[in-house]
């Protein structure tokens, strides 16, 4: 175990509950600090289901290309914790992490705080001592009572599609969770909004009105499509013709337009069209339809196939993956096999169907160190109710080697998917950690 991971073990003892919404420990964690939330760089603040993190990444990359320096705060981490902070690019180091979790763990003097309160105040403390142009920051979970959502006047905040997760915390319906999310929208600051669905924009909507915050929806507003093989952007400023993302998917043209669109929104930031198209191409996060080229577990996947690992987890990121496994099978014809692990919070079921009569084989495996994941053979038993021929495995290894047995041609194109926590172990086995 690193020194950062005994810390966070050491806080976990702080709170019974992993997850618990409120505002009010941070708010006072952070008065001891001398309130660095009111020291920070101008912010950018992200909530939604999907999208928050390629779109965090495509920000990044579009604010570097254009010579500013760029703070991120993303959660959660595949391998290291260290990745969810990013100072002026780099992730934080070891030793500056400890410090500015230590020194938050002393100024709480031991009272009830979650993890994720605790290190959003490092983050904080950390952010606010760097001298930055701009702050990027996600929200944790919902957005109304994360904990990052202390910063009083963002320069802009973005809502990302908003689907039906994490019910037991944000409520069980799009307008219960889109009422979470809708949360971070601050007075007179504009809310950039992507696609949505009609019941989870009427909420936005609403709450934009009144906070008498500028609005500018996807589709309405300003638009991202493909076309030829490019990315279009367009709002009433203008149209913008750009290279196709690197990140790979249908889904991410929208995610770099909602960046495009947020960049925009606040003129003193000042992007020329060659940053654009910069952090369009560069742009990169790891385990979202990422292509793993070589490593160990890539030694051990069939001669001549295709690994590709992406952490989606929920109905609406199932969707996502299989309309891009359908594009690459439109373009390159090769037999799809599936490699799933699941937590049991999540909808199995519905996140599994969007692979029924696309993919060849499903193997499912167990997510290890997780807590509520799901046993590899409740996960295949429950595959096989919906149509998916499956089998199941002890491990990503064995399940890469019964991929190899399946006897395929041409060699198939293989998906590790289901879970963050499985992208992680994958990332961390293959030898590729996230940089």
């Amino acid at each position: 175990m690193s020194g950062i991971d005994s810390i966070v073990a050491r806080l976990t003892a702080l709170h019974p509950k992993r997850i618990d919404l409120s505002l009010g420990r941070i708010e006072r964690l952070l008065a001891a600090l001398d309130h660095p939330e009111r020291k920070l760089p101008p912010a950018i603040h992200v909530a939604g289901t999907n999208g928050k993190g390629s779109t965090v990444a495509f920000q990044r990359a579009m604010l570097e290309a254009a010579g500013l320096r760029v703070h991120a705060y993303t959660s959660p981490h595949l391998v290291r914790f260290n990745e969810r902070f990013r100072l002026v690019g780099s992730l934080v180091s070891d030793a500056e992490l400890s410090a500015a979790l230590e020194e938050c763990e002393k100024a709480n003097c031991g009272a009830p705080i979650t993890v994720f309160e605790m290190t959003t105040a490092a983050g904080m403390l950390l952010f606010s001592r760097h001298p930055a142009d701009v702050l990027l920051m996600e929200v944790g979970l919902g957005g109304r009572l994360d904990a990052t959502n202390v910063i009083d006047k963002p320069s802009v905040t973005i809502i990302t599609p908003i689907s039906v997760d994490h019910v037991d915390f944000l409520g069980d319906s799009l307008e219960k969770i889109a009422t979470e999310k809708a949360g971070i929208i601050k007075r007179d600051v504009p809310v950039i909004v992507a696609s949505q669905p009609r019941d989870a924009l009427a909420v936005i909507e609403r709450q934009a009105a009144r906070m008498k915050a500028p609005i500018r929806i996807a589709g309405e507003n300003w638009t991202a499509t493909e076309e030829r093989g490019r990315l279009v952007y367009q709002d009433d400023n203008g149209l913008v013709d750009l290279p196709a993302p690197k990140l790979y998917g249908r889904h991410q043209f929208e995610n770099a337009g909602l960046a495009i669109a947020a960049l925009r929104a606040v003129p003193s930031l000042k992007i020329p069209q060659a940053a654009f198209e910069a952090g369009v191409t560069k742009a990169d996060w790891p385990a979202r339809m990422q292509r793993l080229s070589h490593g160990k577990l890539v030694g051990l996947a069939p001669p001549g196939s295709e690994i590709w690992l992406d952490g989606g987890h929920n109905p609406d990121g199932g969707r996502a993956i299989a309309a891009a496994l359908a594009d690459l099978e439109e373009r390159v014809p090769r037999p799809l096999v599936v490699i799933a692990g699941m937590l049991a919070t999540k909808d199995n079921t519905g996140f599994l169907q969007n692979f029924t009569g696309l993919a060849r084989k499903l193997i499912t495996i167990p997510l290890r160190g997780a807590e509520k994941g799901v046993a590899a053979q409740e996960l295949s038993d429950m595959a096989r109710r919906i149509g998916l021929s499956s089998i199941s495995r002890d491990s990503v290894e064995d399940a890469l080697a019964a991929a190899a047995t399946l006897d395929l041609e041409p060699p198939p194109r293989v998906l590790i998917t289901g879970s963050l926590y499985l992208a992680g172990e994958v990332l961390k086995a293959n030898g590729t950690l996230p940089q």
